[in-house]
């Protein structure tokens, strides 16, 4: 009971745009001094470096995208809703191999979303901090995404690109979009250009993996590895 009081008072002095001074106050004066501002933001901030490096890096392993049902990338959707007729046509292997050529591409890509996570953490307030250790269960994936999706579009762009030049998902996709588009009587073309949907999905699967890392800190004890992390979220359970 004690907790609630306190984070009432906290969430309270929040809304009204209260100091960290005055958060810090209200927290001794509540009987919480052990728990100060910046435990509360350094904890946060370990939890979350933690999520986005175990989801950065289990995206960027072989098969992280591809093997993993939540976050595999399919076709683009013009070419799912004729992916029946292509492999009809003889051209199953060309659509196998395509898909994971996609999949190939967001892995190599995904590794470069790490830094940018980690510098939005650091310039994360205690404001900030409060609100999200207080907020919905992925509080702070909505942060991160609110706070660093613009520059992922723009960093992710020209490495999908090359990623996807590199594994072959361009020439692969491009040839199978174009099989089908010379397909007598096709009035429905696909659009060879794999850039901009594979940056959008890869992009949607990091945030995926972010906040399934985010609901097991927040709900596992044993997932809390430092002692700071087991403090901050312990004064929240």
């Amino acid at each position: 009971m004690k907790y609630i009081q306190i984070y009432s008072i906290i969430i309270l002095l929040i809304a009204s745009a209260c100091s960290s001074a005055d958060i810090n106050r209200i927290l001794q004066a509540a009987g919480q001094g052990a728990l100060t501002e910046q435990e509360v933001g350094s904890g946060l901030k370990e939890a979350l470096v933690q999520g986005i490096s175990k989801g950065a890096d289990q995206a960027s392993q072989t098969d992280g995208f591809f093997k993993n049902d939540l976050i595999r990338i399919l076709l683009p959707e013009d070419a799912r809703r004729v992916e029946n007729t292509l492999r009809q046509i003889g051209l199953g292997s060309e659509v196998d191999r395509a898909m994971l050529a996609i999949n190939r591409g967001a892995e190599k890509a995904a590794i470069e979303a790490k830094p940018i996570f980690i510098g939005a953490i650091r310039q994360m307030t205690i404001q900030d901090a409060f609100q999200i250790l207080k907020g919905e269960p992925n509080a702070a994936t909505d942060y991160l995404r609110r706070t660093t999706e613009s520059q992922l579009v723009a960093l992710f762009q020209p490495k999908i690109q090359e990623s996807l030049n590199e594994v072959g998902a361009t020439k692969y996709y491009g040839d199978l979009a174009n099989a089908y588009n010379t397909i007598p009587l096709t009035t429905r073309k696909i659009d060879p250009d794999l850039n901009a949907y594979v940056t959008n999905r890869a992009i949607d699967g990091l945030f995926t993996l972010i906040a399934e890392e985010e609901k097991n800190i927040r709900e596992n004890p044993l997932q809390r590895t430092s002692a700071l992390m087991k403090k901050v979220f312990a004064a929240q359970d």
